[in-house]
Protein backbone atom coordinates (compact mmCIF):
# COMPACT_ATOMS: atom_id res chain seq x y z
CA UNK A 1 0.00 0.00 0.00
CA UNK A 2 2.85 2.35 0.84
CA UNK A 3 4.43 1.51 -2.52
CA UNK A 4 1.28 2.39 -4.41
CA UNK A 5 0.89 5.69 -2.54
CA UNK A 6 4.47 6.63 -3.33
CA UNK A 7 3.87 5.95 -7.01
CA UNK A 8 0.73 8.06 -6.99
CA UNK A 9 2.56 10.89 -5.28
CA UNK A 10 5.27 10.77 -7.93
CA UNK A 11 2.74 11.05 -10.73
CA UNK A 12 0.88 13.93 -9.08
CA UNK A 13 4.01 16.09 -9.09
CA UNK A 14 3.78 18.30 -12.15
CA UNK A 15 7.03 18.15 -14.09
CA UNK A 16 8.68 21.25 -15.48
CA UNK A 17 9.72 21.49 -19.14
CA UNK A 18 13.40 20.90 -18.45
CA UNK A 19 12.73 17.81 -16.32
CA UNK A 20 11.29 15.80 -19.22
CA UNK A 21 13.06 17.14 -22.29
CA UNK A 22 16.21 16.01 -24.09
CA UNK A 23 18.93 18.65 -24.29
CA UNK A 24 20.94 18.49 -27.51
CA UNK A 25 24.33 20.17 -27.54
CA UNK A 26 25.30 21.93 -30.77
CA UNK A 27 28.87 23.04 -31.43
CA UNK A 28 27.94 25.83 -33.89
CA UNK A 29 31.24 25.83 -35.76
CA UNK A 30 30.69 22.21 -36.81
CA UNK A 31 26.93 21.77 -37.16
CA UNK A 32 25.87 23.31 -40.50
CA UNK A 33 27.48 25.88 -42.78
CA UNK A 34 24.91 27.98 -44.66
CA UNK A 35 27.22 30.34 -46.56
CA UNK A 36 29.99 28.08 -47.87
CA UNK A 37 32.92 29.42 -45.84
CA UNK A 38 33.66 26.07 -44.20
CA UNK A 39 32.43 27.22 -40.79
CA UNK A 40 29.08 26.39 -39.23
CA UNK A 41 26.78 29.29 -38.44
CA UNK A 42 23.47 30.35 -36.93
CA UNK A 43 21.52 30.17 -40.17
CA UNK A 44 22.83 26.64 -40.58
CA UNK A 45 21.44 25.74 -37.17
CA UNK A 46 18.10 27.34 -38.01
CA UNK A 47 17.89 25.30 -41.20
CA UNK A 48 18.28 22.07 -39.22
CA UNK A 49 15.91 22.69 -36.31
CA UNK A 50 13.30 20.49 -38.00
CA UNK A 51 15.81 17.64 -37.77
CA UNK A 52 16.05 18.17 -34.01
CA UNK A 53 12.28 18.19 -33.72
CA UNK A 54 12.15 14.89 -35.58
CA UNK A 55 14.63 13.39 -33.11
CA UNK A 56 12.40 14.27 -30.19
CA UNK A 57 14.61 17.09 -28.94
CA UNK A 58 12.94 19.77 -26.82
CA UNK A 59 15.91 22.02 -26.08
CA UNK A 60 19.29 22.74 -27.59
CA UNK A 61 22.36 24.13 -25.89
CA UNK A 62 24.59 26.16 -28.22
CA UNK A 63 28.30 26.31 -27.49
CA UNK A 64 29.54 29.94 -27.56
CA UNK A 65 28.54 31.99 -30.58
CA UNK A 66 29.58 35.38 -29.18
CA UNK A 67 32.13 37.79 -30.67
CA UNK A 68 35.57 36.24 -30.33
CA UNK A 69 39.02 36.14 -31.96
CA UNK A 70 38.56 32.35 -31.83
CA UNK A 71 41.85 31.34 -30.24
CA UNK A 72 39.78 28.91 -28.17
CA UNK A 73 36.94 28.83 -30.68
CA UNK A 74 34.41 30.95 -28.87
CA UNK A 75 35.46 30.40 -25.28
CA UNK A 76 37.60 33.56 -25.52
CA UNK A 77 34.82 36.14 -25.73
CA UNK A 78 35.69 39.70 -26.74
CA UNK A 79 32.10 41.00 -26.66
CA UNK A 80 29.54 39.19 -24.53
CA UNK A 81 26.71 41.21 -26.08
CA UNK A 82 27.37 40.47 -29.77
CA UNK A 83 27.27 37.56 -32.25
CA UNK A 84 30.55 36.39 -33.73
CA UNK A 85 30.92 37.61 -37.31
CA UNK A 86 31.69 34.12 -38.64
CA UNK A 87 28.41 32.84 -37.20
CA UNK A 88 26.09 35.60 -38.38
CA UNK A 89 24.32 38.64 -37.02
CA UNK A 90 21.94 39.46 -34.21
CA UNK A 91 19.18 39.38 -36.83
CA UNK A 92 20.21 35.80 -37.63
CA UNK A 93 20.01 34.96 -33.93
CA UNK A 94 16.52 36.46 -33.72
CA UNK A 95 15.46 34.33 -36.70
CA UNK A 96 16.84 31.24 -34.99
CA UNK A 97 14.87 32.09 -31.84
CA UNK A 98 11.69 32.64 -33.85
CA UNK A 99 12.02 29.30 -35.64
CA UNK A 100 12.82 27.51 -32.40
CA UNK A 101 9.77 29.03 -30.73
CA UNK A 102 7.64 27.94 -33.68
CA UNK A 103 8.86 24.36 -33.17
CA UNK A 104 8.67 24.58 -29.36
CA UNK A 105 12.40 24.03 -28.98
CA UNK A 106 14.04 25.92 -26.12
CA UNK A 107 17.40 27.60 -26.75
CA UNK A 108 20.07 27.47 -24.04
CA UNK A 109 23.30 29.43 -24.44
CA UNK A 110 26.82 28.87 -23.18
CA UNK A 111 27.82 31.36 -20.45
CA UNK A 112 31.60 31.76 -20.09
CA UNK A 113 31.99 33.83 -16.93
CA UNK A 114 35.51 32.92 -15.80
CA UNK A 115 37.44 34.80 -18.45
CA UNK A 116 37.23 37.10 -21.45
CA UNK A 117 39.59 37.87 -24.33
CA UNK A 118 42.83 39.82 -24.45
CA UNK A 119 41.41 41.42 -27.61
CA UNK A 120 38.30 42.75 -25.88
CA UNK A 121 37.64 46.46 -25.38
CA UNK A 122 37.67 45.76 -21.65
CA UNK A 123 41.21 44.37 -21.74
CA UNK A 124 42.47 47.00 -24.16
CA UNK A 125 41.11 49.70 -21.86
CA UNK A 126 42.81 48.00 -18.91
CA UNK A 127 46.17 48.21 -20.73
CA UNK A 128 45.56 51.93 -21.30
CA UNK A 129 45.22 52.47 -17.57
CA UNK A 130 41.43 52.70 -17.39
CA UNK A 131 40.97 51.88 -13.72
CA UNK A 132 37.45 50.51 -14.13
CA UNK A 133 38.51 47.85 -16.61
CA UNK A 134 41.94 47.28 -15.10
CA UNK A 135 40.10 46.01 -12.02
CA UNK A 136 38.08 43.61 -14.19
CA UNK A 137 41.15 41.36 -14.42
CA UNK A 138 43.68 39.65 -12.14
CA UNK A 139 47.02 41.50 -12.10
CA UNK A 140 50.11 40.67 -10.08
CA UNK A 141 53.74 41.75 -9.83
CA UNK A 142 56.38 39.36 -11.09
CA UNK A 143 59.29 38.01 -9.07
CA UNK A 144 62.84 39.15 -9.82
CA UNK A 145 65.58 36.61 -9.09
CA UNK A 146 69.15 37.30 -7.98
CA UNK A 147 70.21 37.68 -11.62
CA UNK A 148 67.62 40.35 -12.25
CA UNK A 149 65.43 38.05 -14.36
CA UNK A 150 61.69 38.57 -14.11
CA UNK A 151 59.54 35.49 -13.44
CA UNK A 152 55.79 34.89 -13.04
CA UNK A 153 54.30 35.63 -9.59
CA UNK A 154 54.06 31.96 -8.62
CA UNK A 155 53.96 28.41 -9.98
CA UNK A 156 50.32 28.31 -11.10
CA UNK A 157 49.84 26.45 -14.37
CA UNK A 158 47.24 26.88 -17.09
CA UNK A 159 44.73 24.16 -17.92
CA UNK A 160 46.28 24.41 -21.40
CA UNK A 161 49.83 23.86 -20.03
CA UNK A 162 52.65 26.22 -19.03
CA UNK A 163 52.40 29.22 -16.75
CA UNK A 164 48.99 30.69 -15.97
CA UNK A 165 50.59 34.17 -15.93
CA UNK A 166 51.40 36.42 -18.88
CA UNK A 167 53.39 39.66 -18.67
CA UNK A 168 52.22 42.93 -20.23
CA UNK A 169 54.73 45.75 -20.50
CA UNK A 170 51.92 48.33 -20.80
CA UNK A 171 51.14 47.96 -17.10
CA UNK A 172 54.33 46.27 -15.89
CA UNK A 173 52.43 43.34 -14.42
CA UNK A 174 51.33 39.79 -15.13
CA UNK A 175 47.69 38.86 -15.71
CA UNK A 176 46.18 35.52 -14.73
CA UNK A 177 44.82 33.18 -17.40
CA UNK A 178 43.74 29.79 -16.12
CA UNK A 179 43.18 28.74 -19.72
CA UNK A 180 44.78 30.15 -22.91
CA UNK A 181 46.99 33.26 -22.92
CA UNK A 182 44.18 34.97 -24.84
CA UNK A 183 41.70 34.30 -22.01
CA UNK A 184 42.43 36.64 -19.09
CA UNK A 185 40.59 35.69 -15.90
CA UNK A 186 38.02 38.06 -14.47
CA UNK A 187 38.33 39.38 -10.91
CA UNK A 188 35.18 38.22 -9.12
CA UNK A 189 36.22 40.01 -5.95
CA UNK A 190 35.33 43.19 -7.84
CA UNK A 191 31.57 43.91 -7.47
CA UNK A 192 31.56 45.62 -10.86
CA UNK A 193 32.54 42.35 -12.55
CA UNK A 194 29.75 40.55 -10.71
CA UNK A 195 27.25 43.17 -11.90
CA UNK A 196 28.57 43.09 -15.47
CA UNK A 197 28.15 39.33 -15.72
CA UNK A 198 24.61 39.58 -14.38
CA UNK A 199 23.93 42.18 -17.05
CA UNK A 200 25.19 39.71 -19.67
CA UNK A 201 22.74 37.10 -18.39
CA UNK A 202 19.85 39.56 -18.44
CA UNK A 203 20.70 40.74 -21.96
CA UNK A 204 20.28 37.25 -23.41
CA UNK A 205 17.39 36.30 -21.15
CA UNK A 206 15.64 39.37 -22.52
CA UNK A 207 16.26 37.93 -26.01
CA UNK A 208 14.21 34.89 -25.00
CA UNK A 209 16.75 32.19 -24.16
CA UNK A 210 15.63 29.50 -21.73
CA UNK A 211 18.81 29.29 -19.70
CA UNK A 212 22.55 28.82 -19.74
CA UNK A 213 25.21 26.18 -19.46
CA UNK A 214 27.92 27.73 -17.27
CA UNK A 215 31.44 27.01 -18.46
CA UNK A 216 34.44 26.27 -16.21
CA UNK A 217 32.58 27.52 -13.15
CA UNK A 218 34.98 25.87 -10.69
CA UNK A 219 37.69 28.35 -11.75
CA UNK A 220 35.73 31.53 -10.94
CA UNK A 221 37.55 32.46 -7.75
CA UNK A 222 41.13 32.21 -6.64
CA UNK A 223 42.16 32.25 -3.01
CA UNK A 224 42.08 35.67 -1.34
CA UNK A 225 45.73 36.74 -1.45
CA UNK A 226 45.25 38.99 1.56
CA UNK A 227 45.16 35.80 3.61
CA UNK A 228 48.75 35.17 2.45
CA UNK A 229 50.36 38.52 3.04
CA UNK A 230 49.16 40.05 -0.21
CA UNK A 231 50.85 37.49 -2.48
CA UNK A 232 49.25 34.52 -4.22
CA UNK A 233 50.85 31.35 -2.80
CA UNK A 234 52.39 28.53 -4.81
CA UNK A 235 50.20 25.47 -5.26
CA UNK A 236 51.57 22.18 -3.91
CA UNK A 237 52.77 19.41 -6.19
CA UNK A 238 50.15 16.78 -6.95
CA UNK A 239 52.56 13.88 -7.12
CA UNK A 240 50.57 12.59 -10.10
CA UNK A 241 52.69 14.01 -12.88
CA UNK A 242 56.39 14.65 -13.53
CA UNK A 243 55.83 17.27 -16.27
CA UNK A 244 56.21 20.72 -14.61
CA UNK A 245 54.33 22.41 -17.48
CA UNK A 246 51.25 20.22 -17.08
CA UNK A 247 48.16 21.42 -15.27
CA UNK A 248 48.07 18.09 -13.44
CA UNK A 249 51.56 18.71 -12.03
CA UNK A 250 49.96 20.77 -9.25
CA UNK A 251 47.19 20.28 -6.74
CA UNK A 252 44.84 23.19 -7.40
CA UNK A 253 43.88 24.10 -3.87
CA UNK A 254 44.07 27.86 -4.53
CA UNK A 255 42.56 28.18 -8.01
CA UNK A 256 39.63 25.74 -8.17
CA UNK A 257 36.54 25.05 -6.03
CA UNK A 258 36.90 28.09 -3.79
CA UNK A 259 34.10 28.61 -1.29
CA UNK A 260 32.89 31.87 -2.87
CA UNK A 261 32.08 30.09 -6.13
CA UNK A 262 28.89 28.51 -4.82
CA UNK A 263 27.49 31.83 -3.64
CA UNK A 264 28.09 33.29 -7.10
CA UNK A 265 26.11 30.44 -8.69
CA UNK A 266 23.26 31.03 -6.22
CA UNK A 267 23.28 34.73 -7.15
CA UNK A 268 22.95 33.83 -10.83
CA UNK A 269 20.02 31.55 -10.02
CA UNK A 270 18.32 34.53 -8.42
CA UNK A 271 18.68 36.39 -11.72
CA UNK A 272 17.17 33.42 -13.58
CA UNK A 273 14.26 33.31 -11.16
CA UNK A 274 13.53 37.01 -11.70
CA UNK A 275 12.32 35.98 -15.14
CA UNK A 276 10.34 33.00 -13.94
CA UNK A 277 8.55 35.27 -11.50
CA UNK A 278 7.50 37.44 -14.43
CA UNK A 279 6.25 34.87 -16.93
CA UNK A 280 6.19 31.46 -15.18
CA UNK A 281 8.84 29.87 -17.43
CA UNK A 282 11.76 28.28 -15.61
CA UNK A 283 15.18 29.31 -16.89
CA UNK A 284 17.51 26.40 -16.49
CA UNK A 285 21.12 26.46 -15.32
CA UNK A 286 23.63 23.72 -16.13
CA UNK A 287 27.07 23.88 -14.53
CA UNK A 288 30.25 22.33 -15.91
CA UNK A 289 32.31 20.93 -13.06
CA UNK A 290 34.60 17.92 -13.17
CA UNK A 291 34.79 17.23 -9.45
CA UNK A 292 33.97 14.83 -6.66
CA UNK A 293 30.29 14.11 -5.97
CA UNK A 294 30.47 16.07 -2.73
CA UNK A 295 31.60 19.21 -4.57
CA UNK A 296 29.28 18.72 -7.54
CA UNK A 297 26.20 18.46 -5.31
CA UNK A 298 26.89 21.86 -3.75
CA UNK A 299 25.96 23.47 -7.06
CA UNK A 300 22.35 22.35 -6.53
CA UNK A 301 22.04 24.76 -3.60
CA UNK A 302 22.70 24.91 0.12
CA UNK A 303 19.27 24.01 1.46
CA UNK A 304 18.20 27.65 1.72
CA UNK A 305 19.31 29.10 -1.63
CA UNK A 306 18.84 27.40 -4.98
CA UNK A 307 21.66 26.88 -7.44
CA UNK A 308 21.83 25.04 -10.74
CA UNK A 309 19.04 22.65 -11.68
CA UNK A 310 21.63 20.57 -13.53
CA UNK A 311 25.16 20.32 -12.17
CA UNK A 312 26.45 18.14 -14.97
CA UNK A 313 26.96 14.46 -14.21
CA UNK A 314 30.06 13.42 -16.16
CA UNK A 315 30.49 9.95 -14.67
CA UNK A 316 29.76 8.26 -18.01
CA UNK A 317 32.69 10.26 -19.40
CA UNK A 318 35.21 10.27 -16.57
CA UNK A 319 34.62 6.95 -14.83
CA UNK A 320 33.91 4.33 -17.51
CA UNK A 321 34.62 3.32 -21.09
CA UNK A 322 34.50 0.26 -23.32
CA UNK A 323 36.93 -1.59 -21.08
CA UNK A 324 34.73 -1.20 -17.99
CA UNK A 325 32.92 -4.13 -16.42
CA UNK A 326 29.17 -4.15 -15.82
CA UNK A 327 29.88 -3.64 -12.10
CA UNK A 328 31.95 -0.55 -12.88
CA UNK A 329 29.14 0.77 -15.07
CA UNK A 330 26.65 0.28 -12.25
CA UNK A 331 28.99 1.93 -9.76
CA UNK A 332 29.39 4.97 -12.00
CA UNK A 333 25.64 5.32 -12.52
CA UNK A 334 24.81 4.83 -8.85
CA UNK A 335 27.27 7.51 -7.72
CA UNK A 336 25.25 10.54 -8.81
CA UNK A 337 21.95 8.97 -7.74
CA UNK A 338 23.39 8.23 -4.32
CA UNK A 339 24.87 11.65 -3.61
CA UNK A 340 22.21 13.93 -5.10
CA UNK A 341 19.62 15.55 -2.82
CA UNK A 342 16.44 13.48 -2.73
CA UNK A 343 14.38 16.32 -4.21
CA UNK A 344 16.74 16.98 -7.15
CA UNK A 345 16.97 15.24 -10.52
CA UNK A 346 19.92 13.36 -11.90
CA UNK A 347 21.21 14.11 -15.38
CA UNK A 348 23.11 11.95 -17.83
CA UNK A 349 25.89 13.18 -20.11
CA UNK A 350 27.85 10.69 -22.22
CA UNK A 351 29.65 13.07 -24.57
CA UNK A 352 30.53 16.69 -25.29
CA UNK A 353 32.90 18.91 -27.27
CA UNK A 354 35.75 18.38 -24.79
CA UNK A 355 35.87 14.59 -24.69
CA UNK A 356 36.26 11.73 -27.12
CA UNK A 357 33.01 10.56 -28.68
CA UNK A 358 30.94 7.71 -27.28
CA UNK A 359 31.64 5.53 -30.31
CA UNK A 360 35.38 6.05 -29.82
CA UNK A 361 35.43 5.55 -26.05
CA UNK A 362 33.00 2.61 -25.84
CA UNK A 363 33.16 1.30 -29.41
CA UNK A 364 30.61 1.74 -32.22
CA UNK A 365 28.82 -1.43 -31.17
CA UNK A 366 27.82 0.12 -27.81
CA UNK A 367 26.40 3.40 -29.14
CA UNK A 368 22.79 2.22 -28.76
CA UNK A 369 23.42 0.80 -25.30
CA UNK A 370 24.90 4.07 -24.06
CA UNK A 371 22.02 6.04 -25.60
CA UNK A 372 19.63 3.73 -23.74
CA UNK A 373 21.33 4.76 -20.50
CA UNK A 374 21.21 8.47 -21.29
CA UNK A 375 17.57 8.48 -22.44
CA UNK A 376 15.93 5.93 -20.14
CA UNK A 377 17.61 6.34 -16.75
CA UNK A 378 15.71 8.53 -14.27
CA UNK A 379 16.53 12.18 -14.85
CA UNK A 380 17.43 14.65 -17.57
CA UNK A 381 19.05 13.51 -20.83
CA UNK A 382 21.84 15.41 -22.61
CA UNK A 383 23.06 14.39 -26.09
CA UNK A 384 26.08 15.80 -27.90
CA UNK A 385 25.44 16.31 -31.60
CA UNK A 386 26.32 13.20 -33.59
CA UNK A 387 25.91 10.71 -30.76
CA UNK A 388 22.51 9.81 -32.20
CA UNK A 389 24.19 8.42 -35.32
CA UNK A 390 27.31 7.08 -33.64
CA UNK A 391 29.82 9.55 -35.04
CA UNK A 392 33.43 8.66 -34.22
CA UNK A 393 36.42 10.87 -33.50
CA UNK A 394 38.04 12.14 -36.67
CA UNK A 395 41.77 11.91 -37.27
CA UNK A 396 43.30 15.38 -37.26
CA UNK A 397 46.93 15.68 -38.29
CA UNK A 398 49.37 17.85 -36.38
CA UNK A 399 49.33 20.27 -39.33
CA UNK A 400 45.53 20.58 -39.15
CA UNK A 401 45.32 20.78 -35.35
CA UNK A 402 43.86 24.07 -34.13
CA UNK A 403 42.78 23.34 -30.55
CA UNK A 404 45.07 25.29 -28.17
CA UNK A 405 45.15 22.35 -25.79
CA UNK A 406 46.70 20.24 -28.54
CA UNK A 407 48.91 22.96 -30.00
CA UNK A 408 50.37 23.86 -26.60
CA UNK A 409 51.88 20.40 -26.24
CA UNK A 410 54.50 21.40 -28.84
CA UNK A 411 54.54 17.69 -29.60
CA UNK A 412 53.82 16.60 -33.20
CA UNK A 413 53.66 12.97 -32.09
CA UNK A 414 51.51 12.85 -28.95
CA UNK A 415 49.45 16.04 -29.44
CA UNK A 416 46.33 13.97 -30.15
CA UNK A 417 46.20 12.83 -26.53
CA UNK A 418 45.38 16.41 -25.48
CA UNK A 419 43.63 17.82 -28.56
CA UNK A 420 39.85 18.17 -28.57
CA UNK A 421 39.65 18.58 -32.35
CA UNK A 422 38.76 14.90 -33.03
CA UNK A 423 35.37 15.18 -31.28
CA UNK A 424 34.64 18.52 -32.95
CA UNK A 425 34.78 17.47 -36.61
CA UNK A 426 31.89 18.62 -38.86
CA UNK A 427 28.51 16.98 -38.46
CA UNK A 428 27.84 14.23 -40.98
CA UNK A 429 24.57 14.94 -42.77
CA UNK A 430 24.91 12.88 -45.94
CA UNK A 431 27.35 11.16 -48.33
CA UNK A 432 27.99 14.23 -50.44
CA UNK A 433 30.92 16.69 -50.36
CA UNK A 434 32.06 17.47 -46.80
CA UNK A 435 29.32 15.18 -45.51
CA UNK A 436 26.75 17.81 -46.49
CA UNK A 437 28.12 20.17 -43.83
CA UNK A 438 29.53 22.74 -46.22
CA UNK A 439 30.03 23.49 -49.91
CA UNK A 440 33.49 24.94 -49.18
CA UNK A 441 36.63 23.43 -50.65
CA UNK A 442 38.14 23.36 -47.16
CA UNK A 443 36.30 23.11 -43.85
CA UNK A 444 37.65 24.53 -40.58
CA UNK A 445 38.42 20.96 -39.47
CA UNK A 446 38.56 18.01 -41.86
CA UNK A 447 35.45 15.84 -42.01
CA UNK A 448 36.03 12.47 -40.33
CA UNK A 449 36.89 9.54 -42.55
CA UNK A 450 34.05 7.11 -43.27
CA UNK A 451 31.35 9.77 -43.44
CA UNK A 452 30.15 8.33 -46.75
CA UNK A 453 28.46 5.46 -44.89
CA UNK A 454 28.10 7.03 -41.43
CA UNK A 455 25.69 9.94 -41.78
CA UNK A 456 22.11 11.04 -41.18
CA UNK A 457 20.95 10.42 -44.75
CA UNK A 458 22.10 6.81 -44.81
CA UNK A 459 20.65 6.08 -41.38
CA UNK A 460 17.31 7.73 -42.09
CA UNK A 461 16.93 5.47 -45.09
CA UNK A 462 17.95 2.29 -43.30
CA UNK A 463 15.48 -0.01 -41.58
CA UNK A 464 17.89 -0.53 -38.70
CA UNK A 465 20.26 2.27 -37.66
CA UNK A 466 21.57 4.11 -34.61
CA UNK A 467 19.44 7.10 -35.62
CA UNK A 468 16.22 5.10 -35.71
CA UNK A 469 17.05 3.42 -32.40
CA UNK A 470 17.62 6.90 -30.93
CA UNK A 471 14.27 8.15 -32.22
CA UNK A 472 12.51 5.11 -30.77
CA UNK A 473 14.20 5.68 -27.40
CA UNK A 474 13.24 9.35 -27.42
CA UNK A 475 9.62 8.39 -28.06
CA UNK A 476 9.64 5.70 -25.37
CA UNK A 477 11.06 8.25 -22.94
CA UNK A 478 7.69 10.05 -23.02
CA UNK A 479 5.95 6.99 -21.53
CA UNK A 480 4.76 7.57 -17.93
CA UNK A 481 7.04 4.75 -16.77
CA UNK A 482 10.10 6.80 -17.76
CA UNK A 483 8.57 10.09 -16.65
CA UNK A 484 7.52 8.95 -13.20
CA UNK A 485 8.71 5.40 -12.64
CA UNK A 486 10.97 3.93 -10.02
CA UNK A 487 14.35 2.43 -10.77
CA UNK A 488 16.50 -0.54 -9.83
CA UNK A 489 19.65 -1.91 -11.42
CA UNK A 490 22.08 -4.83 -11.27
CA UNK A 491 25.28 -6.11 -12.82
CA UNK A 492 24.01 -9.57 -13.75
CA UNK A 493 27.60 -10.69 -14.35
CA UNK A 494 30.89 -9.04 -15.28
CA UNK A 495 29.59 -8.16 -18.74
CA UNK A 496 25.86 -7.46 -18.56
CA UNK A 497 24.19 -4.50 -16.87
CA UNK A 498 20.41 -4.28 -16.54
CA UNK A 499 17.94 -1.84 -15.04
CA UNK A 500 14.20 -1.81 -14.54
CA UNK A 501 11.77 1.13 -14.54
CA UNK A 502 8.24 0.55 -13.24
CA UNK A 503 5.11 2.58 -12.65
CA UNK A 504 1.42 1.80 -12.09
CA UNK A 505 1.78 -1.87 -12.93
CA UNK A 506 3.89 -1.42 -16.06
CA UNK A 507 7.57 -2.35 -16.14
CA UNK A 508 10.39 -2.09 -18.67
CA UNK A 509 13.80 -3.75 -18.42
CA UNK A 510 16.86 -2.49 -20.28
CA UNK A 511 19.66 -5.01 -20.74
CA UNK A 512 23.09 -4.07 -22.12
CA UNK A 513 25.91 -6.50 -22.85
CA UNK A 514 29.10 -4.43 -22.69
CA UNK A 515 31.37 -7.22 -23.90
CA UNK A 516 31.81 -9.55 -26.86
CA UNK A 517 30.63 -12.69 -25.04
CA UNK A 518 27.25 -14.41 -25.37
CA UNK A 519 25.21 -14.91 -22.20
CA UNK A 520 22.01 -16.59 -21.02
CA UNK A 521 20.29 -14.43 -18.43
CA UNK A 522 17.66 -14.86 -15.76
CA UNK A 523 15.90 -11.51 -15.34
CA UNK A 524 13.59 -12.76 -12.59
CA UNK A 525 16.21 -11.30 -10.25
CA UNK A 526 14.07 -8.19 -10.45
CA UNK A 527 10.95 -8.20 -8.31
CA UNK A 528 7.66 -8.69 -10.22
CA UNK A 529 9.55 -9.78 -13.37
CA UNK A 530 8.45 -13.21 -14.59
CA UNK A 531 6.94 -14.92 -17.59
CA UNK A 532 7.03 -13.29 -21.00
CA UNK A 533 9.02 -10.23 -21.99
CA UNK A 534 8.33 -8.36 -25.22
CA UNK A 535 11.13 -6.79 -27.26
CA UNK A 536 10.37 -3.08 -27.59
CA UNK A 537 13.70 -1.76 -28.91
CA UNK A 538 16.85 -3.59 -29.93
CA UNK A 539 20.30 -2.27 -30.78
CA UNK A 540 21.50 -2.38 -34.37
CA UNK A 541 23.55 -5.47 -33.51
CA UNK A 542 20.59 -7.36 -32.06
CA UNK A 543 19.16 -10.25 -34.11
CA UNK A 544 15.84 -9.87 -32.30
CA UNK A 545 12.87 -8.05 -33.75
CA UNK A 546 10.39 -5.68 -32.18
CA UNK A 547 7.50 -7.71 -30.80
CA UNK A 548 9.51 -10.89 -30.19
CA UNK A 549 8.50 -12.66 -26.98
CA UNK A 550 11.26 -13.89 -24.66
CA UNK A 551 11.26 -16.00 -21.48
CA UNK A 552 12.31 -13.90 -18.48
CA UNK A 553 14.14 -16.87 -16.98
CA UNK A 554 16.20 -17.60 -20.08
CA UNK A 555 17.20 -14.57 -22.14
CA UNK A 556 19.85 -15.29 -24.76
CA UNK A 557 21.88 -12.10 -25.32
CA UNK A 558 24.47 -11.70 -28.05
CA UNK A 559 27.81 -9.91 -27.86
CA UNK A 560 27.28 -6.14 -27.40
CA UNK A 561 23.53 -6.55 -27.74
CA UNK A 562 21.26 -4.04 -26.00
CA UNK A 563 17.51 -4.51 -25.50
CA UNK A 564 14.54 -2.71 -24.01
CA UNK A 565 11.95 -5.27 -22.89
CA UNK A 566 8.41 -4.81 -21.63
CA UNK A 567 7.16 -7.10 -18.89
CA UNK A 568 4.00 -8.93 -19.89
CA UNK A 569 0.82 -7.96 -18.05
Amino acid sequence: MLFLCAQGATKDKEQDWWETTIFYQIYPRSFMDSDGDGIGDLNGITSKLEYLKGLGIGATWLSPMFQSPMYDFGYDISDFYAINDEYGTMEDFDKLMAKANELDIKIVLDFVPNHGSNESVWFEEALKGNEKYYDYFMWEDGVVDENGTLHPPNNWNSVFRKSAWEYREEVGKYYLHQFAIGQPDFNYRNPEVVDEMKDVLRFWLNKGVAGFRVDAVAHLFEVDKELFGGKYPDEPLSGNNDDPESHNYLSHVYTIDQEETYDMVYQWREVFDEYKDKDGLTRVMMTEVYASPEITMRYFGDGEREGAQMPFNFNLITDVNGASSAAEIKYALDKFLTFKPVDKLANWVAGNHDNNRVASRFGPELVDGVNMLVLLLPGVAVTYMGEEIGMVDGFISWEDTVDPRGCNTDDPINYWMESRDPERTPFQWNSEKNAGFSSADRTWLPVAEGYETLNVGVQEGAHISHLNVYKALAQLRTDPVFRHGRYDSVALNSDVFAFVRWFNGTSYITVINFKDKIHNLDLTYFEHVAGNLEVVIGSVYSPKNKGDILDAENIHIEAHEALVLKVGQ
